[in-house]
């Protein structure tokens, strides 16, 4: 496994997507500390920066490696191997090569300007959008063997995940702004990623206070250090299910 692991980390980083990708995070994070007049705003432009290209380019450019490399999976199927220890070598060398690619991007930058817990924050959290995003690949290329479908699934994922979710919330909350829904919000806002890591790093910013009442709440139950746990835990949660459902299925698939 750690033989499938250095081939597919040293693979992945000689591609020019990830070179690519490596420069555009380090040219939006660099410039946006330099362009703004304080840190703080500088650490929200990044996140935003991190909120929306980390998860896109994580599920886009997994699920595509996946189906490029059928062949070279095909290919290590046939040597006396445990397809657990393919699936997750394959799992781990990507993630270890588009974490690599964040931190050298996003993750200097934050620790030269921002070297704190907010930047640490958003570092751990960048980290944890990587995986999940990588997860939720591994699960899309397993439930289909068609290209095209498995990459369309991918991008309506991304779509969902970081635009379509926040308007359906924003709806529930308009239609029902009579009723006392911040709790049930907590609950609601647990069935994203993307919007647990904002929360997170919002609430370290010292902003929840610009959210009213939904962000009282929100500091009250997830500032707290059981609530930062189980925020690490359900982030956790989310690239380990995905995965774990993906690993079962390619155990039994016929490749």
């Amino acid at each position: 496994m750690n033989n499938i692991i250095k081939i597919i980390f040293l693979d992945i980083l000689k591609s020019k997507i990830v070179i690519g990708y490596t420069l555009m995070l380090a040219v939006l994070s660099w410039s946006s500390f330099a362009l703004e007049d304080n840190a703080t705003k500088g650490v929200l432009t990044v996140l935003n920066v991190i909120l929306f290209t980390v998860p896109l380019v994580s599920i886009l450019f997994s699920t595509i490696y996946i189906y490029n490399s059928s062949e070279f999976i095909e290919m290590i199927l046939s040597q006396p191997v445990k397809r657990k220890k393919i699936w997750i070598g394959i799992f781990l060398g990507l993630s270890l090569s588009l974490v690599f690619a964040f931190l050298i991007g996003s993750g200097i930058p934050l620790l030269v300007y921002s070297f704190n817990g907010v930047g640490l924050m958003m570092i751990l959290m960048g980290i944890l959008i990587t995986l999940i995003f990588i997860s939720v690949a591994f699960l899309c290329s397993i439930l289909t063997r068609d290209k095209t479908k498995g990459i369309g699934l991918s991008i309506i994922l991304w779509i969902y995940f970081a635009m379509l979710f926040d308007g359906i919330v924003l709806f529930l909350l308009f239609q029902l702004s009579e009723y006392p829904i911040e709790n049930a919000m907590l609950g609601v806002i647990t069935m994203n990623p993307i919007d647990l890591a904002r929360i997170q790093i919002l609430l370290h910013l010292d902003i929840s206070a610009m959210m009213g009442y939904t962000g009282a709440v929100f500091k009250k139950v997830l500032g707290s250090s059981l609530g930062l746990a189980s925020t690490f835990i359900l982030l956790c949660l989310w690239f380990l299910i995905p995965f774990y459902i993906s690993l079962k299925k390619f155990k039994t698939n016929d490749l």
